[in-house]
């Protein structure tokens, strides 16, 4: 009995992470819950480590860029039902302009 036991307790563990939950969980992801999720923050912080180990410089420049994006889109935007002007877009463009900068200078200006 205790492996029938062991059996069903994993098979409940695991049941959240089935196709059609994860499909669900991804369908209503918003920026701000993906920003508060501890499992895209840990899963940000396993590939954060692996490219510090492995010295890939794609990698972070990768990591760093969808990072930033998620940051510039959150503060940047108005939040839903404001107009979009051009006080709220000016942030954003320069933010982007900003982000271009640095990974144009990682990928081809600087030299190791």
């Amino acid at each position: 009995m205790e492996k029938q036991e062991l059996i069903a307790k994993t098979k409940d563990a695991l049941t959240p992470f089935e196709t059609e939950n994860v499909f669900k969980f991804l369908q209503h992801l918003t920026l701000q819950s993906a920003m508060e999720n501890p499992w895209i923050i840990g899963g940000f912080l396993v590939v954060f480590f692996y490219a510090v180990i492995r010295r890939s410089k794609f990698v972070l420049l990768a990591l760093f860029s969808v990072i930033s994006v998620m940051v510039l889109i959150r503060f940047a935007f108005p939040p839903q039902g404001d107009e979009l002007n051009l006080s709220s877009t000016l942030p954003f463009v320069f933010g982007g302009l900003l982000i271009g900068g640095v990974l144009l200078y990682f990928n081809f200006v600087k030299t190791e």
